[in-house]
């Protein structure tokens, strides 16, 4: 009897916390913020949102399918590491809107051209593809960009207003 309690119990606490965890909303950035540094660090899957020195939000985030290490060439689904700016906004973006990552700089492009490749580019800070906003949150629970920088729907629609243009980007291991 203790069993098929604990199985009923199971069945319906799961839903609840899925539930929970996609419907509780998350704090917005404070209104009138403007963004001048974000920071990303890889390990933790989050990404902070600064002005000046004053921390304004942390965002939970996905990342390229091959996270670790830094991007070297096209098609190694990695997300560069190091210190780029914010340098292009599109609001028409296949995945709901973004913000573009000066990815790759000099450095990246001579390193990538003495291996014979292509470094890639077109690294954004994006939300979710296009139709598949209902994801969510759940986007978070796998890296699954080809090497980007993905939060929701939501919290691009706030970075997009907030992030200067030109903004750092740092993007550590």
């Amino acid at each position: 009897m203790k069993f098929k309690k604990m199985i009923l119990l199971s069945t319906l606490a799961v839903p609840v916390a899925f539930g929970v965890y996609y419907f509780i909303p998350e704090k917005a950035l404070p209104k009138g913020s403007e963004v001048d540094r974000l920071v990303v660090y890889k390990s933790k899957r989050k990404m902070l949102a600064y002005s000046g020195e004053n921390l304004l939000k942390t965002y939970t985030i996905s990342l390229g399918k091959n996270p670790v290490g830094h991007k070297q060439f096209e098609g190694d689904k990695k997300t560069p590491e190091g210190i780029y700016t914010i340098n292009d906004r599109n609001p028409n973006s296949a995945y709901h809107k973004n913000l573009g990552v000066s990815y790759p700089n000099e450095g990246d492009r001579e390193f990538a051209e003495k291996q014979g490749k292509s470094p890639g580019g077109l690294i954004k800070i994006h939300g979710l593809r296009n139709d598949r906003g209902y994801i969510g949150k759940f986007h978070r629970w796998k890296d699954w960009t080809a090497g980007c920088i993905a939060v929701t729907d939501k919290e691009i629609d706030e970075l997009y207003k907030a992030v200067k243009h030109n903004a750092v980007i740092e993007i550590l291991p």
